[in-house]
């Protein structure tokens, strides 16, 4: 199948890109960056030295996903969503110099197996995005976000739970929710959701 890389890309050649995956337009993928097999890096997105990026993925256009996220299978990530990686951003340090790599430490966004994340939302590391969770356009996250949660605003907050299909929940019974689309049912625990499973 093999890669496609579009002439205009910057694509450095120590990173690794498995098959199947494009990267667009004026993106750039930095060195020691992995994507998994059939990924999409859209136009102008940027995707950091060693950030590591599991199969299937999408990075919007103008997506800037900086190092050391890591980004499990199935992945979404909206246009022009931006992944932080410095908790006291500064240009210089205290005493009026440019800061250089070693004044300041990175850390990353975590975002697990099929959670995505909505256009032009901010998240602001360190932080870990749940399996199948989903933001709302336009979110700043600042905290953790549970598995298939729901979340939006700013801060974003937990407005509802969605199941793999990015549909929302519906209540169905005490502490049970389901999918209006595929009719799984979900177990609410406190601030979790997992699979019903009958006793």
């Amino acid at each position: 199948m093999g890669v496609r890389i579009e002439d205009s890309a910057d694509v450095s050649p120590q990173a690794s890109i498995a098959d199947g995956s494009s990267v667009w337009h004026l993106a750039q993928v930095r060195e020691g960056a992995t994507l998994g097999k059939g990924c999409v890096v859209g136009r102008g997105a940027y995707v950091g030295s060693g950030v590591q990026v599991g199969d299937h993925c999408k990075i919007q256009n103008y997506a800037l996903v900086y190092e050391p996220a890591r980004l499990a299978d199935g992945v979404f990530i909206g246009p022009a969503v931006v992944l932080t990686n410095d908790t006291y951003p500064r240009a210089i340090t205290p005493s009026g110099d440019l800061k250089g790599a070693s004044d300041w430490e990175a850390v990353g966004v975590t975002i697990e197996t099929g959670a995505s994340i909505g256009a032009r939302s901010v998240c602001v590391a360190p932080l870990t995005i749940g399996a199948w969770a989903l933001v709302a356009a336009g979110s700043v996250v600042v905290r953790d976000v549970p598995a298939h949660a729901l979340v939006a605003g700013n801060p974003a907050r937990r407005i509802g739970w969605v199941g793999k299909t990015g549909r929302r929940l519906v209540a169905d019974g005490d502490a049970r929710w389901r999918c209006p689309e595929t009719d799984d049912l979900y177990a609410e625990e406190g601030d979790a959701l997992t699979p019903w499973r009958d006793e």
